[in-house]
């Protein structure tokens, strides 16, 4: 985890490098025909720099939080072989429908917050916490309870 870590620690320098010039640099653009006290900077293009600083270095924190905390993998160590990865890696469960039914969910409170009918979010959001806590719960009960 310490190597995805310094990867994303190093694209978080970079974007705190480049979005500062990136503004700069389309501030300083002098054919956008406004006027003279009106800034010509590209607010799309920063602003999204600017998120995707903030993005990295949150992936970059919890990557390394989270790699201070586990053992070293064996693909971490210098005298890793590959028999040492082998075995269990894991809880991965099986097919699921609640995925699909959040995401429906989604679907409609957006969609009702884009024709302002209201009525409609309230509507998605209580079907909503049926949908997310059938898909939390869903390891609870039935064949795949654990």
């Amino acid at each position: 985890m310490k190597v995805e870590a310094w990867l994303f620690g190093i694209t978080t320098i970079f974007l705190v490098l480049v979005t500062p010039a990136y503004w700069l640099i389309t501030d300083a653009a002098t054919d956008c025909n406004a006027d003279p006290g009106v800034s010509c900077a590209d607010w799309t293009g920063t602003s999204a720099l600017v998120m995707t600083t903030l993005l990295t270095a949150m992936v970059t924190l919890y990557l390394g939080f989270h790699a201070r905390r586990m053992d070293a993998r064996p693909e971490d160590r210098i005298d890793g072989e590959i028999a040492d990865g082998a075995g269990e890696l894991g809880f991965f469960p099986p097919y699921s429908w609640w995925p699909f039914w959040c995401a429906c969910t989604l679907g409609i409170i957006v969609l009702a917050t884009a024709m302002t009918q209201w009525w409609m979010v309230v509507l998605g959001a209580a079907l909503g916490v049926l949908t997310l806590s059938g898909w939390i719960f869903e390891y609870y009960r039935g064949e795949h309870a654990h």
